[in-house]
């Protein structure tokens, strides 16, 4: 696998068949990127499992914290790695004694480790790596974009919201640049064949 860019097919299929995330570096402080991360994919139906031996036995939003991967009563579909790089290579070393192993192995944005990588990938295991799975999340479900954030428009306004409370799209929905579907793509060309 190319680790410099990723095709969207292969971040969509990730994030539509893994179901359970084990969350290595997790912090219980509100205002982390990591409980940020963790609290919009537990919003979006994953079964998060916090990672952080310092916070081991407590709770954050109400899921019960473990002290390491090989503590997690259940199986892990995905480990998302949110520790310095050089912390990489013994994540993934702990990941692999996991029976069964988990389908993939995910490091946040700035974290690289092709040694780690290639240990992971040796195993059967898909791999990304400097990327945020909540960001991708956002972007390939068009929620980005689609909430304004994308807009290319600065303004303190809200966005206004069709209906009440959050919405949130699919992420089984291709999308194009400006988040146009296929459907939408379509109906553009038949226009233009009917001109």
């Amino acid at each position: 696998m190319n680790h410099e860019g990723y095709p969207d097919a292969y971040i969509r299929g990730i994030l539509n068949t893994v179901k359970s995330i084990a969350m290595v570096g997790i912090s219980p402080k509100e205002s982390r990127p990591s409980y940020f991360a963790f609290k919009y994919l537990l919003e979006r139906g994953y079964n998060m499992i916090p990672v952080n031996p310092g916070q081991a036995g407590k709770q954050i939003l109400g899921r019960k914290v473990h002290a390491r991967l090989t503590d997690i009563p259940e199986p892990v579909d995905m480990v998302d790695v949110f520790r310095a790089s050089r912390f990489a290579v013994p994540i993934v070393e702990e990941a692999l004694k996991l029976n069964p192993r988990p389908q993939v192995i995910w490091m946040q944005l700035g974290v690289r480790n092709d040694e780690a990588a290639a240990k992971a990938e040796a195993a059967g295991i898909k791999v990304v790596m400097n990327r945020c799975p909540k960001i991708e999340y956002g972007r390939l479900s068009s929620e980005i974009g689609w909430m304004g954030v994308n807009s290319r428009t600065l303004t303190s306004k809200k966005a206004k919201l069709l209906g009440g409370g959050v919405q949130r799209m699919s992420l089984d929905r291709a999308t194009f640049a400006g988040g146009t579907t296929q459907a939408a793509e379509r109906a553009q060309k038949d226009a233009k064949g009917q001109e």
